[in-house]
């Protein structure tokens, strides 16, 4: 619908084991990352919005120390109603706590509120995507977090700092 800004949602889990990339370091000095064997885990929900008209970006998230559940998207999506008063067309993929019944019964009655499906298997279709790839592999890449607040305050560092950058956004919609 035109006018509405489109709302790509997705989630993310991030580990406390980082995440190895390929770097940089003095001839003969290898790079080691010392971490202990940790489960403790931080999901993020977060949405790519984009104003069709005015080509406006954003990005909001909320994060939980544990896998994101039906009640979370409930109050995701909730916050984001209220801070996109004019309505939305929200994107996203057929994730189960989507399909839930109380989120499907929540949707109904809002008529601002448009929902479209990802193809399954898709991922490559979501914008979102890309800014998990940009946190995981680019800012917190050989990251080695020894508690779950520290994990938590790099991950929120890196995604305000994403938030900040219109041309990085507008780059993860052209990707």
């Amino acid at each position: 619908r035109a006018g509405r800004s489109l709302v790509f949602l997705d989630e993310s889990g991030f580990m406390l084991q980082p995440v190895c990339r390929r770097t940089w370091a003095p001839r003969g000095q290898t790079p080691i990352l010392r971490q202990w064997d940790r489960r403790d885990r931080l999901s993020t929900i977060s949405a790519l919005t984009v104003a069709p008209r005015r080509r406006r970006f954003g990005l909001y998230w909320a994060q939980y120390a544990h896998n994101i559940r039906t009640a979370e998207v409930l109050q995701f999506l909730q916050a984001l109603n209220r801070h996109l008063p004019r309505g939305f067309t929200l994107i996203w993929d057929r994730h189960r706590p989507h399909w839930a019944t109380r989120v499907q019964t929540w949707l109904a009655p809002r008529r601002r509120i448009a929902v479209e499906w990802l193809p399954p298997y898709a991922p490559d279709l979501n914008p979102v995507e890309h800014v998990w790839g940009h946190t995981k592999y680019g800012d917190l890449a050989n990251f080695t977090p020894d508690t779950l607040p520290a994990l938590e305050h790099a991950v929120l560092t890196s995604l305000a700092h994403t938030r900040g950058q219109r041309h990085v956004l507008a780059a993860f919609f052209r990707a």
